[in-house]
């Protein structure tokens, strides 16, 4: 486990490490661990700048101002998005990419109250559009401007990272996986998708994570017999296994700018590793392999979970995971007239 006081020392090195200016794009940060993480961004960083997507102007109103008392010499800037819609993010990724030459940082933690069988008018699966489809075409719209950043390039989805499990190829935007295999599911097929990606840009590190039991509004607002269970399970248990939001908040700026995770190539200015610290194991298993799979405590997902990977590796399915995504892309973009 990387302890609380290590993680709180390496932030504090960030304005004296990463130069000034870095560009952040934070994705569902009106509420829970974006905002959080966002306002960790701002009170380290000197004269960030920082978009933020979400879909409430009172909360972005709100967290502007916040920002602003913690940093005044930032930028914060809010775009008002409905991010579950390809199209929307296409658009959204166009505006960054107008006014912007870099980008240092992209954080993913939009999310969805509900693990129903809903569909977008895109008909993508509710729930898998915005933990994988979406994510997956930020990240693909704005690698460019990482990969021409001239320090810190890094990517942050939070999601299952280290409770990867069976994939089912017949279904990978998981409509009739059964619901207790459902985190598994997407937690692999976003594993597997960010290492696609990956291999398109080896100067760019991915990382992706579960940031444990925090208490949001997301969990609040969670709907079904599961989300009953949960708050439950939160209220008799939460003293104990609940991460406090103010440190999920450190936790999340640790993996976006700690030189733990390193890209496969350029080694891109990232903060120093403290006393004790080593280069976090990738997915693939070996040292600084550029995507890494970690779990609340900021290490790297167990030999079981890269042993299940490997073996899916092996089969093709990185490769058959991208052709299904490429697939949905095209296929929206289509019907779009793109």
């Amino acid at each position: 486990m990387i302890s609380l006081s290590d993680v709180k020392s390496s932030n504090s090195l960030i304005s004296s490490t990463l130069p000034p200016g870095l560009v952040a794009v934070f994705v569902g940060a009106t509420s829970g661990i974006g905002e959080i993480t966002l306002k960790k961004f701002a009170e380290y960083s000197r004269q960030p700048r920082a978009y933020f997507i979400g879909r409430s102007q009172d909360a972005a109103d709100r967290i502007v101002a916040e920002c602003k008392a913690l940093n005044p010499a930032g930028e914060y800037i809010f775009m008002k998005a409905d991010v579950s819609l390809i199209r929307v993010v296409d658009e959204v990724c166009k505006e960054i990419s107008v006014k912007e030459k870099v980008v240092n940082m992209l954080f993913l933690s939009v999310g969805v109250p509900s693990i129903d069988r809903s569909q977008t008018p895109e008909h993508l699966h509710l729930l898998a559009a915005l933990n994988y489809y979406s994510r997956i075409r930020f990240i693909t719209n704005l690698l460019p401007l990482l990969q021409h950043a001239p320090s810190l390039r890094r990517i942050v989805t939070v999601g299952g990272g280290g409770h990867e499990g069976p994939l089912d190829p017949t279904d990978f935007s998981a409509l009739r996986v059964p619901l207790l295999g459902l985190r598994g599911h997407l937690s692999t097929l976003i594993s597997l998708g960010l290492e696609a990606v990956a291999r398109t840009a080896p100067e760019v590190s991915f990382v992706h994570d579960y940031p444990g039991t925090v208490k949001t509004a997301l969990l609040s607002r969670a709907e079904g017999v599961s989300g009953v269970l949960l708050r439950m399970y939160v209220s008799i248990l939460g003293r104990w296994v609940c991460v406090p939001v103010e440190e999920s908040g450190e936790r999340h700026l640790y993996l976006a700018t700690s030189a733990r995770f390193p890209p496969v190539r350029g080694g891109s200015a990232a903060v120093r590793l403290g006393a004790g610290v080593g280069v976090a194991l990738g997915t693939t298993g070996e040292t600084g392999s550029g995507v890494y799979s970690v779990g609340w405590d900021c290490e790297s997902t167990s030999r079981a979970v890269r042993e299940l990977l490997a073996g899916l590796r092996e089969k093709g399915m990185v490769e058959e995971v991208w052709r299904h995504t490429e697939g949905e892309f095209n296929r929206i973009t289509e019907l779009d007239g793109g």
